[in-house]
């Protein structure tokens, strides 16, 4: 019993020497942790500047290029107008049309005395 109690004295005065590898063992794990977060962060300021170029290319491409929906009104609008002046150059060809005939029609000549 007295052993024990001798064994387990000295076993309490040894405990400085775990102090040693804990305070190793805690800062390869800090060393580790900061290393970690460090990527993490450069991780996370690469995928802002790559949400910001797609944001600037998204309202560049919204600025410079039409959508379908426009083309089609545009298109409706081109056609419309066509088709407008289609119309005036035929009331126009009718009404020239109109004016030879006039023209060729027999007048009836008269003579002075």
């Amino acid at each position: 019993m007295l052993r024990r109690i001798a064994t387990q004295l000295r076993n309490r005065r040894n405990w400085p020497s775990y102090i040693g590898p804990l305070v190793g063992l805690v800062g390869l794990i800090l060393t580790i942790w900061w290393k970690v977060e460090t990527k993490i962060n450069t991780a996370s300021d690469k995928a802002d500047m790559a949400a910001r170029d797609l944001y600037n290319y998204k309202t560049h491409a919204a600025e410079s290029y039409t959508t379908k929906c426009g083309t089609k009104e545009i298109k409706e609008e081109i056609l419309g107008a066509v088709s407008g002046i289609r119309d005036d150059v035929r009331h126009l060809a009718t009404r020239i049309d109109g004016m030879h005939q006039a023209q060729s029609k027999a007048r009836p000549r008269t003579t002075r005395t």
